[in-house]
């Protein structure tokens, strides 16, 4: 019988009504919620040093006050990461709300990833957090117990469907392709309205509305059908099933820790409307190692933007930095950065039109250096810098921010446990089949196009979706026809793409090709420095980055 997994939550903050806008929308058999960032992982590490007791989200718990009885009377098995860094606190206090809403409600958990006490034995230093990225196997083992309601630390986002899945099958660890499958299922409902049209880069084709959230129909063989509740909002095409799936990878393999999965088998087709097919996928045993999430406390940042207005843009812009950077001298921070955006037009009719935004940001260990010291230096020009000098706010203290970085150990160092219904705690094993991970040999060039062409911007025909791996980025492009595939390929080169975005031009960038999708993804290395919660560039996540490329002008297709 075909497994309905529905999702709820693509992040901390996501919509609070979805939870019960999926389980009164139609027939679910398994609920899902990410609650899990890099971003949420610091946040989460920040809130368990003010009370130890704490470093779940607590949004979940909120969401299941309201609607825990319905799971029940549904039928609705509910499975989430947003144990965060305390799955055992959440399922304490599930069981305590399930107590006060008078309902008999069997909670497990999954423990394990937390690496926090064996970080320097492990060469990990001393971060604030430290977490593997845990697989499927100790969701299942939990469902199979009887759970209701299974809630996790840092597990990988596809395992909170992989695991019901292969509860659901008795699927074995061997089987790499339906595994597999359920990971792609896993990584297209993992970030939630984004699958059914929400950030989407042909939106104008599409009555958005209120994106619903996205449903995988999984089937024994691992293959599903991604689709949504009727009569909610937003699409699923396999536009919108192409764009998730080129959101946040690498290369062709995608490694995790259950199965490395192939994406360049991956094959979509539409299957009806807000219906689209997935099948095809291959698996391979996973890696011997396992990726951890490390956060730590990179040292204090501020910021400022001043506005300038009307003529001598450059010129006011190089006199207020000379003045802040003079003024600075005795303390100076450690890092300064500074961005002009010429958001300003000639002979405009607003003042705002008039005017260009010029952003100081300063990072330092010292507190006060990041503080007091830069605030006071900004706003003493105030009466002796630039004409129309004025800033969007002021300055303020300076605030902590965070770094993130990725690590890997190996799978035996982490003991991945279920904590069932019974308290009963299980070890799950690692898998013993394991595979370096390499990368896929390039796939030959298709035919060149010989159409006719016109200069445009590129997102006249393209989408693309771009998003954050750390300091990385990473930014997937794909058109809708054979023909546009010759196009693409043959043109969106590495050096082409550099043109593009002079951003990355001295940086390292790879280019991965996915002709099954009609796809490239690109990744940046190192565009956006030490990660989000470092907030070194005006996009800090690179959301947008793909917005970016597709307003450039090429030579596309007529």
């Amino acid at each position: 019988m075909t497994l309905r997994i529905g999702n709820a939550s693509g992040f901390y903050g996501d919509r609070f009504s979805a939870v019960r806008e999926m389980l009164t929308g139609g027939p679910l058999d398994v609920l899902t919620g990410d609650y899990l960032a890099e971003l949420t992982m610091l946040i989460l590490g920040r809130d368990r040093l003010k009370d130890a007791s704490r470093g779940y989200a607590k949004t979940f718990l909120r969401q299941l006050e309201e609607n825990l009885g319905l799971a029940q009377e549904k039928g609705v098995k509910i499975v989430s990461n947003a144990g965060g860094l305390n799955p055992a606190a959440l399922a304490d206090a599930i069981r305590d709300l399930a107590a006060k809403l008078g309902l008999d409600i069997a909670v497990a958990h999954v423990e394990g990833d937390e690496l926090l006490p064996s970080a320097e034995r492990l060469g990990l230093g001393k971060p604030l957090t430290a977490n593997a990225y845990l697989g499927a196997w100790g969701i299942a083992e939990c469902l199979k117990a009887g759970a209701d309601v299974v809630v996790t630390g840092r597990v990988t986002d596809a395992s909170l469907v992989v695991g019901p899945a292969a509860a659901h099958y008795g699927w074995q660890r061997d089987d790499y392709d339906r595994l597999a499958g359920a990971v792609v299922a896993g990584h297209v409902l993992e970030c939630g309205a984004q699958a059914t049209g929400g950030n989407y880069a042909f939106f104008t084709e599409h009555d958005l509305g209120t994106p619903g959230f996205p449903i995988a129909e999984i089937e024994a063989d691992g293959s599903s059908v991604i689709t949504k509740h009727p009569g909610t909002g937003g699409a699923v095409t396999v536009g919108t099933v192409t764009a998730q799936l080129l959101y946040e990878i690498a290369g062709p393999r995608y490694a995790g820790p259950d199965v490395t999965t192939r994406f360049d088998t991956v094959a979509l087709e539409q299957a009806g409307p807000d219906r689209v097919r997935i099948s095809g996928a291959k698996g391979e045993p996973p890696p011997p190692t396992l990726k951890v999430c490390l956060n730590t406390l990179g040292g204090f940042r501020n910021e400022t933007t001043f506005v300038l207005t009307g003529l001598d843009i450059d010129a006011k812009a190089a006199l207020v930095r000379e003045q802040l950077e003079r003024s600075l001298k005795d303390h100076p921070p450690a890092e300064i950065r500074w961005t002009l955006a010429r958001t300003d037009r000639e002979d405009a009719d607003t003042e705002q039109g008039a005017s260009a935004l010029l952003r100081c940001a300063v990072k330092d260990q010292d507190p006060k250096v990041a503080g007091r010291a830069f605030s006071g230096a900004a706003i003493e020009l105030a009466l002796a810098s630039y004409p129309g000098f004025h800033v969007t706010a002021p300055p303020s203290d300076a605030s902590p921010y965070g770094v993130y970085t990725a690590s890997y150990v190996d799978a035996s160092e982490v003991n991945h446990t279920a904590v069932l219904p019974n308290g009963d705690r299980v070890e799950i094993p690692h898998s013993e089949q394991t595979l370096e991970l390499s990368d896929v040999e390039e796939p030959a060039l298709p035919e060149p196009y010989t159409g006719p062409t016109r200069r445009a911007p590129l997102g006249t025909v393209v989408g693309a979706r771009s998003g954050d791996k750390g300091g990385d980025a990473n930014l997937g492009v794909w058109v809708r026809s054979e023909e546009q595939w010759r196009w693409l390929a043959n043109t969106l080169t590495v050096e082409e793409f550099r043109r593009l975005l002079p951003e990355t031009a001295e940086l390292p960038v790879k280019r991965y090709a996915l002709p099954n999708l009609y796809a490239l993804n690109f990744v940046v290395t190192g565009l956006l420095g030490e990660g989000v919660a470092s907030q070194a560039r005006f996009d800090p996540q690179a959301k947008a980055l793909g917005e970016w490329l597709r307003a450039r002008h090429a030579e596309v297709p007529a």
